[in-house]
């Protein structure tokens, strides 16, 4: 084996219809070695993973794959699992009404030896081994969709040690995880790797590459930048590695914003999740919603976009109460919401591009039975080029973009509405770097442009440098909003104060 590589992927090349999307690619990984695998969103990763892993194959006639430095063929997921290669994708894929042990052993379910009939106990007993050996409290008999997110990424491991995994692929396994679950992961991780189990590891999060990793390999558009131990690397020079530039504070909103009169004002607004919810939105502001996970944060825009039911509690725009119940009624109010779950909430994933964009603004092309192909193009060319979304054509079906030009799309398309309050839910959730530096850039300049901005998002630094005022939530309530003085010298610790439930007399 050459170098002690356990896994070789030499002179890599993949070509979809007009589009080739790996060129050349070498990536090798060492057992008991966790590997970062980075690039902006179409950098070529997930490509190149779903090689490895059998969902794709590489272009004929190009490049070879060695295991233990022998030439195999990975024609298949089954090929793949032969040579011990398990991937976690970052949309769990578990059957959330079966129990655990069978999940765990889906597609290897041991025979009774009596036909028609399985050996449940034995799998329990080998179930519930893995899952105490990796010291996670799940009972295996219980259901999936009982579970939290974080035990649900353990089942995956598991999957992967029963099937005897030497590399397995994590792909933005934190995405929807709390501090606490992270914490935990990384625990897996260390044990896995102890346990001589490679791991590749796909994150934007920079903190977590430099917490985990012990090498970084960087994609951009098709292409190896290189790979480098991780003691070589800090942030300014991943992030030049990824974009091709540097980018200096990011994340960092400098504009002065002239912010204007209150647009929208929440009054004690109550639900079954919401407890007496009270807030102001100005015309300009960019007000950031912080809170832990189950705080409320999604629920209170839910509740103002007409989503969910409000028991109580009053809604004004521009001093007016409204009756916002349903979308429909939110939008003629001039409001636009990005959910945080894009593929279930915000797309049609098995439609094109432009149907997506446009489907908000049918009106402004069609009128009855005309249809202003002209203006629809302008409006559809306005956004692409705006958000700088990367696609084959109109055309291409969205489901087939990365997720950062998925968000990008998600986003335009409530941009076309021109809406006067943009509710933004984790807008950056598991975009890279550069994407996310275009949304950060377009949500200033629409603050700039007098659009009121609520911004939700568990990313602290986000939450810090992006707001002109906090608000913190606990439990469904509004534990302390701090002025634009305080913002500007908030700290995250102060934030996780307040999120984690303390009064905002205790911390004075």
């Amino acid at each position: 084996m050459s170098d002690n590589y356990y896994l070789e992927m030499l002179d890599i090349n993949k070509t979809f219809p007009g589009a080739k999307v790996l060129n050349h690619i070498d990536f090798k990984i060492k057992l008991g070695e966790v590997r970062a695998l980075m690039g902006e969103n179409g950098a070529g990763k997930s490509t190149l993973m779903k090689i490895l892993g059998g969902i794709y194959q590489k272009d004929k006639d190009s490049g070879k794959i060695l295991i233990e430095g022998k030439e195999v063929e990975i024609n298949n997921v089954d090929d793949a699992k032969k040579y011990g290669i398990s991937i976690i994708h970052q949309e769990i894929s578990l059957a959330e009404n079966m129990t655990v042990y069978d999940n765990i052993f889906m597609g290897r379910e041991l025979d009774a030896g009596v036909k028609g009939f399985l050996n449940d106990r034995e799998m329990i007993r080998q179930a519930q081994a893995i899952v105490d050996e990796l010291k996670v409290d799940i009972d295996v008999r219980n259901k999936v969709g009982d579970l939290s997110i974080a035990k649900q990424q353990m089942i995956e491991i598991c999957r992967a040690l029963l099937s005897k995994a030497r590399v397995i692929v994590m792909d933005e396994p934190t995405s929807s995880l709390t501090q606490t679950e992270i914490e935990q992961l990384f625990e897996q991780i260390q044990k896995l790797k102890a346990n001589g189990i490679a791991i590749v590891y796909i994150s934007h999060r920079m903190e977590e590459i430099f917490q985990i990793s012990d090498s970084v390999t960087v994609l951009r558009d098709g292409e190896l930048i290189g790979t480098k131990s991780i003691e070589e690397l800090d942030n300014n020079s991943i992030i030049s590695m990824m974009v091709g530039r540097d980018l200096d504070n990011y994340m960092k909103n400098d504009a002065v914003l002239d912010i204007g009169d209150v647009c929208l004002e929440v009054k004690n607004l109550n639900n079954k999740k919401l407890k007496d919810i009270s807030f102001t939105l100005r015309k300009g502001e960019i007000l950031g919603f912080a809170g832990l996970v189950g705080a409320g944060r999604t629920e209170t825009a839910r509740a103002i976009f007409g989503i969910d039911p409000i028991d109580s509690g009053e809604i004004l725009i521009n001093g007016k109460e409204v009756k916002i119940k349903n979308a429909s009624d939110a939008i003629k109010a001039g409001i636009g919401y990005v959910p945080e779950s894009r593929k279930e909430e915000g797309l049609v994933l098995a439609n094109s591009i432009k149907f997506n964009l446009t489907i908000s603004v049918l009106d402004r092309f069609i009128k009855g039975c005309f249809v202003n192909n002209k203006k629809e193009n302008q409006i559809i060319d306005e956004y692409v080029n705006k958000l700088s979304i990367k696609m084959a054509s109109t055309d291409q079906l969205v489901q087939y973009l990365s997720g950062g030009n998925q968000q990008k799309v998600v986003v335009s398309k409530w941009l076309a509405t021109n809406p006067d309050i943009l509710i933004l839910d984790e807008p950056t959730r598991g975009i890279d770097i550069g994407a996310k530096t275009e949304i950060y850039h377009l949500i200033v300049e629409m603050a700039k442009a007098g659009v009121a901005v609520l911004l939700i998002s568990s990313e602290m630094e986000e939450i810090i440098n992006l707001s002109t005022r906090i608000v913190v939530m606990y439990e469904g309530r509004i534990k302390a909003i701090l002025t634009e003085e305080e913002t500007q010298k908030v700290a995250q610790e102060d934030i996780m104060w307040y999120a984690s439930g303390r009064n905002k007399d205790e911390a004075e």
